[in-house]
């Protein structure tokens, strides 16, 4: 089997993988549906609406994430994802109904959108650290990099197909469809064979063990970098749902229909992304802070695209540079994590990523109101840029992480962490002298030591970001 899909030697995993595949799709699909029935049907062309409508469903994981994690590092994370799937099947069947007795109001749809968010926010931590169970370590990489191709096939489909219902029957049995597909989750899940899960460790009850997740984290200046990145970025760059309905409605003067295919061409490029990424070993901290800028660069790129169809093609380079960047963070931070702290990480991992949203819907939704929906996406695109040069500039400074650039010889490129050694240093360093050692007094190695204690976590840090 291909290194891109090892992962599917494993049963279990492919089992997973089904079962996701099919749940995924009819998420994307409620997702488009959702947003097209408030900008539509429930206010007139309200950006603001559909901000708050996202910001809801996002914000309960800023509250319920890092308790979330806690339940995924002691208990069995299996029968969680079963109670978690049931939970969105019957709150999409819920929606559904409502809308198909034209009953539906604007403030039911913003109830449905934050009780769909307590139950993701509980979903989230578990769904990401499950998989480490589903294969083993040295395919964890890989079966990250599935999972996001998993989520992004689906994003292909769901989207288009999405407006083609709605277009066709109307966005209520878009929910009905999204509630019956959480049906493939369940069944993978009691399909799946105990025997061959690779069990992690779980954590103890005791006190203080949400605080001993972000103590971990504070120490770990590799993950802060990733999370800062990933924050900015996911606060005002990745509303899609937004960004693309205003264009597709007020930019353009396009339908369901294409505001579907929007999505589904941005998939393009982010399905693409997941399988290079698949096909990493490890992904660096290097590469979550390049993939932040590329994707400054095709936003910005994008915002100016004259018509329909260049904004479209222009989708493409930003579902890469998105994808990459969000597939590097996680499993970046999952590979460098301690597998018994591996959920609360995780958690408030999820807390930056998701937990942003409520914060930036809102704002880019207020943007693009009053300057125009290209400025909704030129924020994220300012933002984004910003922050991936302020985190270069940073990790060259605290780590002494170096940039050559070699216009005669390969690689033209290297970026080198403290302690890497090329041919050149090597060759230079031969040719000195060996300078003379001097003891060190008592006193000296006092006042050294609490620098020196810095340094060390420093230079472990930036061996995890290696």
């Amino acid at each position: 089997m291909s290194a891109t899909f090892s992962s599917l030697s494993f049963r279990n995993y492919r089992l997973w993988f089904a079962g996701a595949l099919v749940a995924n799709v009819g998420t994307w699909m409620q997702r488009v549906a959702q947003d097209w029935l408030v900008l539509t049907e429930l206010t007139d062309e309200s950006g603001v609406a559909v901000g708050i409508t996202t910001a809801l469903q996002f914000a309960p994981t800023l509250v319920l994430s890092a308790w979330a994690g806690l339940l995924a590092d002691r208990f069995d994370r299996r029968k969680l994802l079963v109670l978690t799937q049931v939970a969105q099947g019957v709150l999409a069947a819920g929606l559904g109904a409502l809308v198909l007795s034209g009953h539906a109001q604007l403030w039911q749809v913003y109830a449905f959108a934050g009780l769909l968010g307590v139950v993701t926010a509980i979903d989230g931590p578990v769904r990401q650290t499950f998989v480490a169970e589903l294969v083993p370590a040295g395919r964890l990489s890989n079966a990250v990099g599935l999972n996001s191709a998993s989520f992004n096939a689906a994003r292909l489909i769901g989207p288009g197909l999405a407006g083609l219902l709605i277009a066709a029957v109307g966005s209520g049995w878009v929910f009905v469809i999204n509630a019956a597909t959480f049906a493939a989750t369940i069944v993978s899940l009691t399909l799946m064979r105990r025997s061959e899960l690779y069990s992690m460790p779980h954590a103890p009850r005791a006190k203080g063990q949400i605080r001993e997740g972000i103590a971990y984290v504070r120490n770990r200046s590799d993950i802060l970098v990733i999370m800062v990145v990933v924050g900015v970025v996911s606060t005002f760059g990745l509303n899609f749902q937004l960004t693309s309905a205003l264009m597709a409605r007020t930019e353009f003067g396009r339908g369901a229909q294409e505001y579907g295919i929007l999505g589904s061409v941005l998939a393009i490029g982010s399905l693409t992304g997941a399988l290079l990424a698949a096909r990493r070993d490890r992904p660096r901290v290097r590469l979550v802070i390049g993939s932040a800028f590329a994707f400054g660069v095709t936003t910005g790129v994008m915002a100016l695209m004259p018509t329909y169809v260049s904004y479209a093609i222009a989708c493409i380079p930003v579902g890469l540079a998105s994808l990459t960047m969000m597939t590097a963070a996680n499993t970046s931070i999952q590979m460098s994590t301690d597998p018994r702290m591996r959920g609360r990480v995780m958690s408030l991992y999820m807390v930056v990523f998701l937990g942003a949203t409520p914060v930036g819907s809102p704002i880019v939704g207020w943007i693009g109101e009053t300057f125009g929906a290209r400025w909704s996406i030129g924020v994220g695109s300012i933002s984004a840029i910003l922050v991936s040069v302020g985190a270069a500039l940073w990790a060259r400074n605290r780590w002494g992480v170096q940039v050559r650039y070699h216009v005669a010889s390969r690689p033209h490129l290297e970026v080198l962490y403290p302690g890497d050694r090329t041919e050149r240093d090597l060759e230079r360093d031969s040719t000195r002298p060996t300078p003379p050692t001097s003891p060190t007094t008592p006193g000296r190695r006092r006042a050294t030591e609490a620098p020196a204690r810095v340094a060390a976590q420093d230079a472990a840090d930036a061996q995890h970001a290696a």
